[in-house]
């Protein structure tokens, strides 16, 4: 098998910690200034941050590995953990991110449907995700995969505020 999934435990909060800030540097630095950046990065990823994060038990990391290298991780939240307020039937995918030199294998599906598989042991009859209304590639992918534009919240990108589209996913 060429990829992996594996659920992060608070010993992982290292690896994670250096996984999630390469994603999102990678992802976002060409449309963002340093200041804004940085900012986020020491906020949303700092040690103490991701531990609360994991120590929750409404929400799960999970690291995905192509051909046992760490490529990329996906933390999604149920309850009182989503980030907007949504009702006891939805899963939110707040993090789903892929390093650009694993792109193109399949990783990204395979996490989505990581998240989706959980959602069902859960019984939760839809899922969600917030996206930069900027990110053309993710948007774009979120549709292929079923997803639909369901709303729209901010977003803070250090002192920024950007619009993040909310998308939806129906399950059977």
């Amino acid at each position: 098998m060429t990829n992996t999934i594996k659920m992060c435990t608070m010993k992982d909060s290292s690896t994670l910690q250096t996984i999630s800030c390469e994603t999102f540097k990678e992802t976002f630095e060409d449309q963002n200034s340093v200041e804004n950046l940085t900012a986020y990065l020491e906020s949303a990823f700092s040690s103490t941050q991701l531990e609360k994060e994991l120590s929750n038990t409404s929400s799960r990391f999970f690291f995905v590995y192509y051909y046992q290298e760490l490529a990329g991780y996906l933390k999604v939240n149920t309850d009182d953990a989503q980030s907007e307020e949504m009702d006891d039937d939805s899963l939110e995918i707040e993090r789903i991110y892929v390093l650009n030199k694993f792109q193109k294998h399949g990783l990204g599906k395979s996490l989505l449907n990581k998240a989706i598989t959980f959602a069902m042991e859960h019984n939760k009859s839809k899922v969600w995700l917030g996206v930069w209304e900027k990110n053309e590639k993710a948007i774009a992918f979120y549709k292929k995969m079923g997803f639909v534009q369901t709303g729209a919240h901010s977003f803070y990108m250090g002192d920024e505020q950007q619009t993040d589209f909310i998308m939806t996913k129906r399950l059977q």
